[in-house]
């Protein structure tokens, strides 16, 4: 009996520290709504806008320098956008895109929340409604969505917060031992940027909200962005859109009084934000979770808010094309990497960290070998879009240090070519746009070529003005969505 004793606790302690290596990793995938990752300090040391969450996050994670959403062919940019978060798909091959007609039609058995239940994970979700992909958010096991704005702990994002806080406890209170895929969205900074009192006056900012006059400066409020203008040179091609007309506080003002106020909500809302992910990370260490979990933060797009004479997200400039990305995780190493990714790399992403099969729908790379410094990207050219208004509208496309952006939009009224180094013009300074330079017209031509090879390849339906037309297909298609849903 002596003898069968220690051979039995080896046994057993063997087969728990089995149990312990074969564990699988949560995920704790965070969104926020509307962030250019130039609010942040991991992109723009210069900025006073105080998020020492996300700081600890990019300390101790992987910071993408090039990290991009591919673009929207609705007003509402975050509705396609979320699409490729969950389905892994490009823009022109999503479900909400021309009747599904380049999408497979069982979709819905491939989104995010469905791979992870087949394998055996707890899914959980809080964000906005609206403006969205609403079957596949539904998937998720247990959901709590609200639109919340406002200023308040019920009304803002502590809500969020609230709601995943509260899913955790259960789990602990039930003994619950099975990963988990929690996404974590909010629905700040967007507007109305309704920040808390606290903030508001730390970032010296008020919930303006009359027409007739304008908010105070104060000394508190952000600085004007480098690449600030008074006004866009040229008619962004979306007549009436109202994230540059009607956005309560700023409509279509661009003085620097409406524009520092502006960046002092969204920096209230920003470090709010910031404050509700270290209450759920702190409560996943409580737990013993959270060195089991991977973390992944990033924004459905970026944002303008006076960035070239711009207010919206409506663009393909950097600070609205782009979006931060941050991802921290077991034998993760601290450090930065170009990425060249899209948001609908996330999927593939978080599944190959997971360790599940990555469904044949997704189109997007697993970004594993960027995470864990075995590549520095997974593409070499980026294409971004925006037909949100008139057609064709505005395409973009860099690879390397260089970056072409047309403008196609208003029936052939504005047709704009801009070619930028952004080694040397990383803000896009217009007056150093290099596209009428004789010196870059082999440059030039060269991003050409390349935008119209993009273009075919992910079945981009139109063409510019001075590419070929035979292969276009100008179709506007418009998703039925309720009135002002670009708010959402």
């Amino acid at each position: 009996m002596k003898r069968i004793l220690p051979v039995l606790c080896l046994a057993i302690v063997s087969t728990l520290s089995l149990s312990a290596a074969e564990k699988k990793p949560n995920i704790l995938f965070i969104l926020v709504d509307d962030q250019s990752p130039f609010d942040l300090k991991a992109y723009d040391p210069n900025s006073i806008c105080d998020t020492p969450t996300i700081d600890r996050l990019a300390a101790e994670g992987v910071v993408f320098d090039s990290a991009y959403q591919m673009g929207s062919f609705s007003g509402a940019v975050c509705t396609p956008s979320r699409h490729m978060i969950m389905t892994g798909r490009t823009v022109w091959h999503l479900p909400n895109w021309n009747k599904s007609q380049n999408c497979p039609e069982d979709i819905l058995d491939n989104v995010m929340a469905e791979v992870f239940n087949r394998a055996g994970y707890d899914t959980m979700r809080t964000c906005k409604k609206g403006n969205s992909y609403a079957s596949a958010n539904s998937k998720f096991t247990v959901v709590h969505d609200a639109t919340k704005r406002g200023g308040t702990e019920e009304s803002g994002s502590a809500w969020h917060g609230k709601q995943v806080l509260d899913y955790l406890a259960k789990r602990e209170s039930s003994n619950d031992s099975d990963p988990f895929l929690i996404y974590f969205g909010f629905s700040h900074p967007h507007d109305t940027r309704d920040g808390t009192p606290e903030l508001l006056a730390k970032y010296g900012a008020v919930n303006h909200k009359d027409k007739k006059s304008l908010p105070a400066l104060n000394p508190k409020q952000p600085p004007l962005p480098v690449n600030y203008l008074p006004e866009h040179p040229f008619h962004h091609g979306h007549p009436g859109l109202r994230d540059e007309t009607s956005v309560s506080g700023v409509w279509e003002r661009r003085d620097e009084a409406t524009i520092r106020n502006e960046l002092g909500r969204e920096f209230a809302c920003n470090e709010n934000i910031d404050r509700q992910i270290n209450k759920v990370l702190a409560k996943l260490e409580a737990m013993g979770e959270l060195e089991n979990t991977f973390v992944i933060y990033t924004a459905d797009h970026g944002m303008a808010i006076g960035r070239h004479g711009l207010q919206g997200k409506q663009n393909l400039y950097q600070h609205t094309w782009r979006v931060p990305y941050i991802v921290k995780g077991p034998g993760i190493k601290p450090g930065r990497v170009q990425g060249n990714n899209y948001l609908l790399d996330t999927l593939p992403t978080i599944c190959d960290l997971a360790g599940v099969e990555i469904p044949d729908s997704v189109e997007g790379i697993s970004l594993k070998p960027v995470i864990y410094g075995q590549k520095q990207t997974v593409r070499d050219t980026l294409y971004g879009t925006y037909s949100g208004g008139t057609k064709p509208g505005i395409r973009a496309v860099k690879k390397g240090d260089w970056k072409l952006i047309k403008w196609d939009v208003l029936d052939g009224k504005v047709r704009e070519t801009q070619l930028f180094n952004l080694a040397e013009n990383p803000n896009e300074f217009l007056t150093e746009d290099l596209a009428e330079d004789p010196a870059y017209a082999d440059k030039l031509a060269e991003m050409e070529v390349l935008l119209l090879d993009e273009m075919r390849r992910v079945d981009d339906p139109y063409r510019l003005w001075n590419q070929p037309q035979d292969e276009a297909q100008p179709i506007a298609v418009k998703t039925p969505r309720k009135k002002k849903t670009v708010a959402n």
